[in-house]
């Protein structure tokens, strides 16, 4: 808040004295003051800055003196001050209030994302049941069939491999063939990163390599045994 005295002035009539006279007639532009101001003992107090309660300015009366307003000049000063206090605790409570709010809506957001989670896990089973035919399972016990026929040796090895691998495939491709359990916690999910590094999955085994042509081998019925 700003605080300003004044020394108030007094104003009489000008007399204009006989050389003025003279300067106002030799010359047009000369004028002659109507009033004379003189400095005075009464004081004014001025303040600025803050909403005003009462008034913003005290003056020396003939009955109050500038002193036995000071009181009212105090009060002046301070009731702004606490003004200000009050809506800087009100501003500290409103944002209170709203980290409040904001914390309770996050909690319910994660309550509904742990419950939802569960829904989503069961979801993705039931899609991925449906991208896992029988038709591969049956590929596979085909190719098993026959690579049981093929003599001993790297080839055969080889198909094997494949035969293990792609095996394995097909039963993490169907969520029935483990028995259901609920998701773990989406707070404590194993992340997927790395899953698959390191060497890449075994290929389906060449038909060439396997000593079949890639016609017969869709064209012949599997075997038994």
């Amino acid at each position: 808040m700003g605080f300003l005295v004044l020394q108030e002035q007094d104003r009489t009539e000008h007399v204009a004295t006989e050389k003025e006279l003279a300067e106002a007639k030799k010359n047009s532009w000369i004028r002659i003051p109507r009033f004379d101001y003189t400095p005075s003992e009464r004081l004014r107090f001025v303040l600025s800055g803050g909403q005003p309660h009462r008034a913003s300015e005290w003056t020396d009366t003939p009955g109050r003196s500038l002193e036995d307003q000071l009181a009212e000049i105090v009060q002046e000063v301070t009731l702004p001050g606490e003004a200000a206090e009050l809506r800087r605790l009100e501003e500290i409570e409103a944002a209170r209030q709203k980290h409040i709010r904001r914390e309770a809506a996050m909690h319910e957001a994660r309550v509904q994302y742990a419950e939802a989670y569960p829904v989503r896990h069961f979801e993705a089973q039931e899609a991925a049941s449906r991208h896992a035919p029988p038709q591969l399972a049956e590929y596979v016990s085909a190719v098993r069939n026959r690579v049981e026929t093929m003599p001993p040796g790297h080839t055969r090895t080889e198909a094997e491999a494949w035969i293990d691998w792609a095996a394995t495939r097909v039963e993490r491709l169907d969520p029935l063939s483990t028995p259901p359990r609920l998701p773990a916690s989406p707070n404590h999910e194993p992340t997927t990163s790395g899953r698959f590094s390191g060497t890449g999955a075994p290929t389906a085994p060449d038909a060439t390599r396997t000593g079949q042509s890639t016609k017969r081998h869709r064209t012949s019925p599997p075997r038994s045994g």
